[in-house]
């Protein structure tokens, strides 16, 4: 693997960052030695986060059932990110720019933070971790703007995740980014799924050069590749899944739009990172702000949180 010295140097801060860790987190590494935290509550239920990315990569509930979909294909090969889990897409969502696809979050060593400035909430009886990320000159020639990128993982004593992401204008100008969850739900059979929240509202469809269009069923289900941007959608959306009998809900603060997206077969088979069959175990359902660009000026901060749980459902 070739590395820039930058990256070198980033791979062995983060590494002596790590050292330091809140009660009921585990360090470890990966294959590739980056440090992956893993957050475990006093029922059992986990969460493993990895410096790569800052991305969430397993969910598991107290009888450590999977929740997220990793592929078998996975390319676990920095700084390419992981296929499945929850990346984060930032400062660019897909192709949505001049950036590579989904911007360059997602490709970086982000760094725990010990001491991070308060955060709003309760987070009594949770398990949690603070990783920051701000921008390398190299990212400052291909996206000038100073930043810091402040990420809160808490996994609550039910086995909710949250995911609370703040970011800083710290540059001298305005910019403006979009962002999203990329969030992986393992399911059981794609075609046994429906979600639900959707209903009534406007998408983009990005099978049909963005597009606008209208929901008009009342639950969105499967049976052909799906990549839309839904709308000014509510706070809450769920994923129904019939064969496993659970549901998740996604509630979510400052994240507008709501991304759905399975490539089905024909997609899969060019994907080198995703099994030819494996789009009938996953689907994506993120939290996001697309449509829209977040504007902020010098010295704001912008708050977005993703809080995800699980239900048993008939």
């Amino acid at each position: 693997m070739n590395t820039t010295s930058g990256e070198s140097d980033n791979r062995a801060a983060a590494t002596a960052t790590a050292t330091a860790t809140a009660a009921g987190v585990e360090l470890t590494k990966d294959k590739n030695g980056i440090p992956l935290l893993l957050l475990r509550n006093n029922r059992g239920a986990s969460a493993t986060v990895s410096l790569q990315g800052g991305q969430v990569l397993s969910w598991k509930t107290e009888r450590r059932e999977e929740l997220l979909f990793i592929s078998n294909k996975a390319i676990f090969s920095p700084p390419k990110a992981v296929r499945g889990g929850i990346p984060i897409c930032f400062p660019q969502f897909g192709n949505r720019g001049t950036l590579e696809q989904h911007g360059f979050a997602r490709n970086k060593i982000w760094f725990i933070e010990k001491d991070p400035p308060s955060l709003a909430g309760d987070f009594n009886g949770k398990v949690y971790i603070d990783l920051l990320l701000k921008p390398s000159e190299d990212d400052m020639k291909i996206w000038p703007h100073r930043f810091e990128f402040r990420l809160r993982v808490s996994l609550a004593a039910d086995g909710n995740l949250t995911l609370t992401s703040r970011i800083r204008n710290v540059n001298g100008k305005n910019f403006s980014f979009s962002i999203a969850y990329h969030t992986y739900f393992s399911v059981s059979d794609i075609s046994e799924v429906r979600v639900e929240g959707l209903e009534t509202l406007d998408y983009l469809d990005n099978l049909h050069q963005k597009e606008r269009f209208t929901e008009q069923g009342d639950a969105l289900t499967f049976e052909s590749e799906v990549d839309r941007v839904y709308l000014d959608s509510s706070n809450t959306v769920a994923v129904l899944d019939h064969e496993k009998k659970r549901t998740f809900v996604i509630r979510k603060e400052g994240l507008p739009d709501v991304v759905v997206w399975n490539p089905w077969e024909r997609k899969s088979k060019s994907i080198v990172d995703l099994g030819d069959e494996e789009y009938k175990q996953m689907l994506c359902v993120d939290g996001a702000a697309v449509e829209k660009s977040i504007t902020l000026r010098p010295g704001e901060e912008w708050t977005g949180r993703l809080e995800l749980s699980v239900l048993p459902c008939s």
